[in-house]
């Protein structure tokens, strides 16, 4: 992940934890150099093993121009080795998002997640520009010109108090847009270069379960979901199995390195500040990076559960949720649960019946069609992977069900 210009945006929402520019960027954007950009994905597609993953960010990462994406792609294919799957997503607000970068979009299969916080009254209520202006027009105005050129995009909407409880206003104008693909973080009040200072969160973990129960409600559509909202996504993938996807809820945060516009190297963008630091791209290899003690004691964080973790009937939908939402004791390193501990306990608690009702249809409709594609029809033996593709054996997974 790749802060694109460090913090300039030509937006001023005031709940941002990365920006600081108020919505006027200078005159010159700071994007990144050219030889740092060419010495890491040289260094990166040289260990790429087949995949290479790249997520620009911002501020807003549109405003590096875009013959300065040109050049990342030219310089992807450049160094890419035979047969390397190259993905790129980006996350803006989609007020700059015009025709050409549309095109440019498609031609090169970017996905993009937009920033969006519901209707035009619940959107402009935050997401400004410099003189207070709402931006909802342009971004529903950037959203058409992806649509014209089918590019895949995503609804990425900040919850805070002014749309918390409006959970089926939210859902109404997803679909009323068609816009089927949908991802909440909750809005918290902190800055990411100040790590060390606890985050002040809008709204209550009472406030965000009922969201997510509410939302969870119109989402589940009698055990039919339409809309693919990335919460339940993550849930329902354990339900089947699996691990969830998404970072809070995973056994272990990612092997993954955050860069500012300047080359220097962090864990998480929620831990960027110099004592995370664990390098710079530009002098550093990417293994020195990975190795440094600073990511060593970063991936010790998740799995230091706190003690009400450890015995959490919930344990494998939440894993002691972000790290960065829990108050630590830095000397011992403990820490007390994440700050919305509640908020899914409330929803693992409402939901569990209908997900476990959801969760076996799925997996009945997996395991039928991939036992007649990948198995003849014919049902494995106990030791051998399960039909269903969860990547467990036969014997712990369907066969323990039936």
């Amino acid at each position: 992940m790749w802060k694109t210009v460090s913090e300039d945006c030509n937006l001023a929402c005031d709940y941002c934890y990365y920006s600081t520019c108020g919505g006027k960027p200078g005159p010159k954007i700071n994007r990144i150099d050219s030889a740092i950009l060419d010495k890491f994905i040289k260094d990166y597609m040289q260990r790429s093993q087949g995949a290479s993953n790249f997520a620009w960010q911002g501020g807003e990462p549109l405003l590096a121009g875009l013959e300065f994406f040109e050049e990342v792609v030219y310089r992807q294919a450049l160094h890419a080795p035979p047969h390397t799957g190259i993905s790129n997503s980006l996350q803006t607000n989609a007020t700059l998002i015009n025709d050409r970068w549309a095109a440019f979009f498609k031609t090169y299969n970017f996905l993009i997640g937009v920033s969006l916080d519901g209707p035009k009254e619940l959107h402009d209520s935050r997401r400004v520009n410099a003189a207070g202006k709402g931006s909802f027009d342009r971004v529903m105005a950037g959203i058409e010109h992806l649509r014209r050129h089918q590019v895949d995009f995503n609804i990425l909407t900040v919850i805070h108090k002014d749309n918390v409880g409006k959970a089926k206003e939210l859902m109404a104008f997803y679909r009323e847009n068609n816009f089927n693909y949908v991802q909440f973080i909750p809005c918290m009040d902190f800055r990411s270069q100040q790590v060390d200072e606890p985050g002040v969160f809008e709204i209550t973990p009472r406030e965000y379960g009922d969201f997510l129960c509410a939302v969870f409600d119109d989402w589940y559509n009698d055990g039919d979901p339409q809309v693919s909202v990335r919460f339940f996504d993550n849930m329902l993938s354990v339900y089947v199995n699996r691990e969830a996807e998404l970072c809070i809820h995973h056994a272990a945060c990612p092997t993954s390195l955050v860069l500012e516009q300047n080359g220097d190297a962090f864990p998480c963008d929620f831990f960027i500040n110099e004592k995370w630091k664990v390098g710079n791209v530009a002098s550093d290899s990417i293994d020195d990076m990975l190795s440094h003690p600073n990511y060593e004691r970063f991936h010790r964080m998740k799995p230091a559960l706190p003690d009400k973790c450890r015995s959490c009937e919930w344990q494998r939908l939440c894993y002691g949720g972000c790290p960065r939402n829990r108050k630590w004791n830095q000397e011992s390193e403990q820490a007390d649960p994440d700050y919305f501990c509640a908020s899914y306990m409330q929803i693992y608690g409402y939901a569990h019946d209908r997900m476990q009702e959801l969760g076996n249809k799925v997996r009945k409709e997996l395991y039928t069609h991939h036992l007649q594609r990948y198995f003849d029809g014919k049902t494995p033996g106990r030791n051998e992977p399960c039909p269903c593709g969860s990547g467990k054996k036969y014997k712990v997974c369907c066969a323990s069900a039936s």
